[in-house]
């Protein structure tokens, strides 16, 4: 298709917005989709854009919200002084004038910490150039999106999402989208949010398919929530309230945050497993915003008309000890704390020794970690969906990471410069190098054919998950659909719930 060089105009909701071609493909960026949450509206429920005369420029990504500077992982930039329009989202059309195009709506990573879309790491062009419109936006993290104080609505990160999703549903048609054919796709804390959504009956209805790449375990209880902001709300000498927070700035808020989380690990048993992860912020189950997990709430068949793509990757947490200079430094004494608090149980500790007695110590903290965090959980949501009525389809991305001599394995983030077919960025290079191989590239195709696919017909191409068979779509260069291949970690976990986690839990 060829497109006059005029710049593409969509009228919103709003107003009328100007973007950019870029590679045949409309970009619009920086539309706000909700108030900027500051001054009367910080740390409040988001409130929609105010309308606009005219025509606005739609050609710069907004500004990222506070960002930790402790996770230095290159996940999002940071925020500027000032510029506090942090609720934009961004379209990618290949046809503005077309009609009925689906739409994917993705929702980024970042340990529910850091995270924006701006930059070549989610560009959508190359998913959009498949007849799919791609939204992207940034919403709230840290202790702005997640933080609970007495008298802010809780998971304010997920009303936003939210509020991006219902204007997709308002204004997706003008970029060629159908609002009724809308699938959210997520990797890491961004499946976490993904999951939550799938259950929130705030959410019902704004979207019909779901992809979870490496689904977070955990959750937080409100006790645990609590007491954490209430951490942090200290390091200012402030009362954990909104009104009590009303001076802070959101920069000083952020720094609080990240003072509690660099000494969460002298709190180990006050916050249990979340200290000793160093997570100071995850969903909350509130029973009102989130009611319940999402495996909870999926087993009992709420999201069950969602189908659903849910997936991890083999060797989750080798990236993070790689990259923090760890990799074959991990001593048994390390390793056998992890595995004490991290297993489901001392039974759990000791069948990972005797399902895996070549790995040395590095291994086995980087197994029981992956399981924890990503791998178990992501094979429980599938579990909990197909059980609860939904159609689930499981993968295992196999295929290893060519830096660092193999050192990163199949690692955490791996899929996202895959699924998105963007090479560029400070991520893509680290996982893949400056020129990724020609295998990578064969099997980005083969995973945005799949989640472009699933987008549009509900099936990725191959069998969807039920407990008595597991069957798990295993990407590599020659992808296989085989029964579930973890199956030492599975049978260890079988029995675990993950539910929401407390404030002594795993202490």
């Amino acid at each position: 298709m060829t497109h006059s060089t005029r710049a593409p105009e969509v009228r919103t909701v709003s107003g009328a917005v100007r973007g950019r071609w870029q590679d045949g493909v409309a970009v619009f960026r920086g539309i706000p989709y909700a108030r900027p949450p500051v001054g009367d509206l910080h740390l409040a429920a988001p409130v929609p854009a105010v309308p606009w005369d005219g025509v606005r420029e739609a050609d710069a990504f907004g500004p990222a919200p506070p960002q930790s500077r402790t996770l230095g992982y290159g996940l999002g930039r940071q925020s500027v002084r000032g510029e506090d329009d942090w609720l934009t989202v961004n379209v990618f059309s290949p046809d503005p004038g077309a009609a009925g195009l689906v739409v994917m709506v993705w929702l980024h990573g970042g340990m529910y910490m850091v995270g924006s879309v701006d930059g070549p790491g989610y560009d959508g062009t190359a998913l959009a150039r498949r007849d799919t419109v791609v939204v992207t936006f940034n919403h709230r993290v840290g202790a702005e999106g997640y933080g609970q104080f007495a008298g802010a609505p809780p998971n304010r990160a997920l009303l936003d999402q939210i509020a991006a999703l219902e204007w997709v549903r308002e204004n997706i048609a003008a970029f060629g989208g159908d609002p009724d054919q809308v699938t959210v796709f997520g990797e890491s804390a961004g499946a976490g949010a993904v999951a939550a959504l799938m259950t929130m009956p705030r959410a019902a209805g704004l979207f019909q398919r779901a992809v979870a790449q490496s689904m977070p375990g955990p959750f937080f209880s409100m006790p645990l929530a609590t007491d954490i902001g209430t951490a942090v709300a200290a390091e200012l000498g402030a009362a954990p309230t909104r009104a009590g927070l009303a001076p802070v700035t959101p920069d000083a808020l952020r720094d609080a945050a990240d003072s509690v989380m660099n000494t969460m690990a002298d709190h180990g048993r006050r916050w249990g497993r979340a200290a000793r992860a160093r997570m100071p912020f995850a969903p909350v189950v509130d029973g009102d915003v989130l009611p319940r997990t999402p495996w909870e709430a999926l087993r009992a068949g709420q999201g069950a008309g969602i189908d659903l793509v849910v997936g991890h990757t083999r060797d989750e947490c080798r990236v993070f000890t790689a990259l923090s200079g760890r990799r074959g430094k991990v001593t048994e004494g390390e390793a056998a704390a992890t595995l004490r608090w991290c297993a489901p149980d001392t039974a759990g500790a000791r069948a990972y020794r005797a399902g895996h007695p070549a790995v040395d110590p590095t291994g086995l903290q980087d197994l029981v970690l992956s399981d924890w965090l990503f791998r178990m959980p992501s094979h429980h949501l599938a579990e909990a969906h197909a059980v609860g009525g939904g159609t689930a389809y499981l993968y295992e991305l196999a295929w290893e990471s060519p830096v660092m001599g193999g050192a990163l394995g199949a690692c955490h983030g791996l899929d996202v410069p895959l699924v998105f077919g963007a090479f560029g960025g400070h991520i893509a290079e680290l996982l893949l190098g400056k020129e990724p191989p020609a295998e990578a590239r064969v099997l980005s195709e083969t995973m945005m054919a799949s989640w472009t696919a699933f987008a549009a017909t509900g099936s990725p191409g191959w069998a969807p998950y039920r407990p008595e068979t597991r069957l798990t779509r295993v990407l590599t260069a020659d992808s296989v659909t085989v029964p579930y291949p973890e199956e030492t970690s599975r049978r260890i976990w079988a029995d675990w719930a993950f539910t929401a986690l407390e404030p002594t839990d795993g202490a």
